[in-house]
């Protein structure tokens, strides 16, 4: 059981960290092609920290999954961390940013994709760590 919650906390951290640094480099090319990457906003700190967190957050429900589903864990796991990362998206599309701000109605554009960047790297190498959590 320590082995597990060791793997699974390796697990979100590295995909926390390494979805946060594809969402840094996904604001440096949206800066680069749209000419606004609302960087008083989407911090580094702020993208880093909602990717690690979200992804310990995931860890958690993966274990605590794994004691009631055993064999079906990943499964239902998936579908679920799907389903709440659309639902996360809900917040960056009603975000109202502050008057001064220019061209708001980019900032969907920027955040909504980051969404997504933790679940595609948990689903990219949870496989890698196989039946072992």
């Amino acid at each position: 059981m320590g082995k597990k919650i060791s793997l699974l906390v390796l697990l979100a951290v590295l995909v926390g960290v390494l979805s946060g640094i594809a969402g840094v480099v996904y604001q440096k090319v949206y800066i680069e092609t749209v000419g606004e990457g609302f960087i008083n906003i989407a911090t580094v700190k702020n993208i880093m920290t909602g990717c690690i967190l979200g992804t310990l957050v995931a860890a958690i429900g993966y274990f605590l999954l794994s004691l009631v589903l055993k064999g079906k864990t990943d499964m239902v796991f998936n579908i679920l961390f799907v389903i709440l990362s659309i639902a996360s998206i809900l917040g960056p599309i009603g975000a109202k940013l502050p008057l001064d701000q220019e061209s708001p109605e980019l900032f969907p554009g920027l955040t909504v994709p980051m969404h997504f960047f933790p679940a595609l790297g948990w689903f990219a190498l949870r496989p890698f760590f196989g039946k072992s959590i």
